[in-house]
């Protein structure tokens, strides 16, 4: 089971995305609560994923990141607004969010994307992509990510466009015909080249890159 905690101060959303998940056979929503009881369930329900409101009154989501991403074995971090151009999108990205969700997510989607989180996989909102891509990076920043991504060989180049379309360790060995554990070898190599610390930074330095091509009309993956 993937256990699942969801944290936002609206309670609509809490029992929404609750009810949603807990449709699943292979996911249990372990807590949801508002973002001032966000760390003390982290600590008491570990969970393997946190759906995080990156906007709430009595707490800043970015803190709480913070906080998640210092503890031992922390869990995979995913933000969730409401607004698709929200100017916290590159300050979480760069404090270690797996993804960055919109909560009009099609519920159909919602599961998948959380197996994708749990699996390893990057999850972001086609709409939040553009908005990274169009207003964090500069078009400057081509060059620098096409040096970076000339260090990696055929097959670490091969990883990084299958990690930057969302999908988890299991799924590019699936892919690729590799076992997880080559998987992971890949994936750090990748990371140390790139000299980014998560997957989603590798991501946006693939698209930089120019890595792949059009923009997807879906949420990724």
């Amino acid at each position: 089971m993937i256990r699942v905690l969801v944290v936002d101060d609206e309670a609509l959303i809490r029992g929404g995305f609750t009810h949603i998940l807990s449709s699943a056979d292979d996911i249990e929503v372990v807590a949801a609560v508002p973002g001032g009881q966000a760390l003390p369930a982290v600590h008491e329900a570990h969970p393997d994923v946190v759906l995080l409101d990156i906007r709430m009154p009595d707490v800043d989501g970015l803190t709480v990141l913070g906080e998640i991403r210092r503890m031992t074995d922390p869990p995979v971090v995913a933000m969730l607004t409401t607004f698709d151009a929200d100017e916290y999108v590159a300050a979480a990205l760069r404090s270690g969010a797996a993804g960055f969700l919109l909560k009009d997510t099609d519920p159909e989607q919602l599961p998948h994307l959380v197996r994708a989180l749990a699996e390893g996989g990057t999850v972001l909102s086609s709409k939040v992509t553009r908005t990274v891509v169009d207003g964090y990076l500069d078009q400057g920043a081509r060059e620098p990510a096409t040096r970076l991504t000339a260090r990696l060989t055929d097959r670490e180049r091969a990883v990084l466009v299958l990690m930057a379309t969302g999908l988890g360790n299991t799924d590019i060995g699936r892919r690729m015909h590799l076992s997880t554990g080559t998987v992971k070898g890949h994936v750090s190599a990748v990371l140390n080249k790139l000299e980014v610390g998560s997957r989603v930074q590798a991501a946006l330095i693939a698209e930089r890159a120019g890595l792949l091509g059009p923009a997807r009309d879906e949420d990724a993956p």
